[in-house]
């Protein structure tokens, strides 16, 4: 048998706010604002997103937005150009991406 490979797909989109905690399988893109807890493999937030978390356990994070608070992430924590990142974060890999003009 072949590798079995998740291709759940969640948004939170503009609009929309939650707060309380978030457990996901697949990949995640926060577009609108979050303020809890995250848990699950793959999250991304989008330039738009806002993310306000005492604790977020994932697998791979990508922050183009805001983040605040406390993350864990076993395999990578990227942070784009457009994205910011405050508080305690616990990771494998740290990866910083620019823009070169």
């Amino acid at each position: 048998m072949g590798k079995k490979t998740s291709k759940n797909l969640s948004i939170i989109d503009k609009e929309l706010k939650i707060e309380g905690s978030i457990s996901s399988s697949g990949k995640l893109i926060i577009k609108g604002q979050v303020t809890g807890t995250i848990e699950g493999d793959v999250v991304i937030i989008a330039e738009d997103g806002l993310v306000n978390s005492s604790a977020t356990k994932v697998s791979s994070i990508t922050i183009g937005g805001n983040f605040q608070g406390e993350v864990t992430a076993t395999k990578e924590l990227i942070i784009l150009s457009t994205g910011k990142c405050a508080g305690k974060v616990e990771c494998k890999t740290l990866l910083l991406r620019t823009v070169v003009f």
